[in-house]
């Protein structure tokens, strides 16, 4: 059987490795022990991952995870899934590709294909990833090389690995043809283009997409501010033209691990070949300052004057029904309220414990205000409402509440 190491066993890298384990051999490599040994006893540690179906493929001998670089020493195909954060100075942070390279380079013991599903700048495959494992290799292997940029929407449960059009491109044609050959037996949906460079910008560009239609609405909510109209209506009003436009709707900010992160990258790339990137610089720098937009509605709401207040917010993961509190915008307003003097409590009962302080129930008058950041599906909207007299909803999803 084709034996498959997937380097990274994050939401991406687990669930590939469970959807390939009905038709291949997978080794998951992870550097943390405690997840590996969790999942060697059939415990997946992501949301939405079913570990059932994980130890299933652990009774078949079709997966077991691991911490050994040895492991994948006779792989196949590998595949990389691993985070591509920001630098504390905002710039792209390859430093767990670089990783999982010096991983593939020091323990690969034959050619392989190597797939790159990390979300990087176009050339992150040709220029950085190609080089650094040979680099790190003790013999020419003659690795094949590919891309195919995850697409995955951590929460969702209408679209998967398995339904989820998924783009590819290899260096060369047999690496393309062996990645298509190895995707379509778990894929129903294959998009070949002609270079690496369009994949990994097309995966930029989609979140880009999100980021900068995400922060027009949200200028648009400042906008109608002043006007003294609801942006939330607007929008609506405007959706129920058929054709030409796409409703996106206005919030807190943008946060997790795509969108206030790949347009960054793609503007980061752009601009060391010569390009601008203003557009995407004004988004990023919109969606970043909404909390202080949503501050300030809060402060016109209390009287302008928040010392010593009591303010809940809640919801503190970055969307609904996930745990994930990267980038969450609901964090920075949490710090933002602090430096006003704010008593902060939250209430999640997804994320329910943060720096160990645990999450707060919603008892009748218990705040001077609510701020409703991310409605989880669970929110018990009849406490909420009772929890202060004044409750304010980013999501515009709740009637009877203050809102953009």
């Amino acid at each position: 059987m084709t034996k498959v190491s997937i380097i990274g066993q994050g939401y991406v890298g687990l669930t590939i490795s469970l959807f390939a384990g009905d038709k291949f051999d997978v080794t998951g490599f992870d550097m943390n022990h405690k997840i590996v040994d969790q999942l060697n006893l059939g415990n997946s540690h992501i949301e939405g991952v079913d570990s059932t179906e994980l130890k299933s493929l652990i009774k078949k001998n079709h997966y077991r995870a691991t911490t050994n670089g040895a492991d994948i020493a006779n792989s196949d195909i590998v595949v990389i899934a691993v985070p591509t954060p920001l630098t504390a100075d905002r710039k792209p942070d390859l430093s767990f590709i670089e990783s999982a390279c010096k991983t593939i380079g020091e323990h690969l013991t034959k050619p392989a294909l190597i797939i790159n599903e990390s979300t990087s700048y176009p050339g992150t495959l040709r220029k950085f990833i190609k080089p650094a494992i040979e680099r790190y290799s003790s013999a020419a292997l003659n690795h094949m090389y590919a891309i195919s940029p995850e697409r995955v929407d951590p929460g969702r449960t209408d679209f998967n690995q398995r339904n989820t059009p998924r783009l590819f491109a290899g260096l060369t044609s047999e690496a393309t043809n062996l990645t298509r050959d190895f995707y379509s037996e778990f894929c129903d949906h294959l998009v070949e283009v002609s270079s690496p460079e369009v994949a990994e910008a097309a995966k930029l560009f989609e979140n880009t997409f999100r980021q900068v239609n995400i922060a027009l609405v949200n200028e648009f909510a400042q906008i109608a501010e002043k006007f003294g109209i609801s942006a939330n209506e607007v929008i609506s009003a405007a959706a129920t033209k058929p054709f030409g436009f796409m409703k996106f709707t206005p919030g807190l900010g943008v946060g997790g691990h795509c969108i206030p992160i790949d347009p960054i990258y793609l503007a980061q790339k752009a601009k060391s070949v010569g390009a601008t990137a203003a557009f995407i610089d004004q988004a990023n720098k919109v969606n970043e300052q909404m909390p202080l937009f949503i501050l300030k509605r809060i402060k016109s709401l209390l009287d302008d004057n928040l010392k010593d207040k009591k303010i809940c917010i809640i919801g503190l993961s970055y969307k609904a029904d996930v745990t994930d509190l990267r980038q969450s915008p609901s964090l920075v307003l949490w710090q933002e309220l602090e430096k006003q003097g704010v008593k902060v409590a939250f209430h999640d009962e997804i994320v329910k414990v943060y720096e160990g302080i645990e999450s707060s129930s919603l008892i009748v008058n218990a705040y001077d205000l609510s701020v409703v950041a991310i409605r989880h599906s669970n929110l018990n909207i009849d406490s909420l409402k009772k929890s202060a007299s004044i409750i304010f909803d980013c999501t515009g999803s709740i009637e009877g509440c203050h809102r953009l």
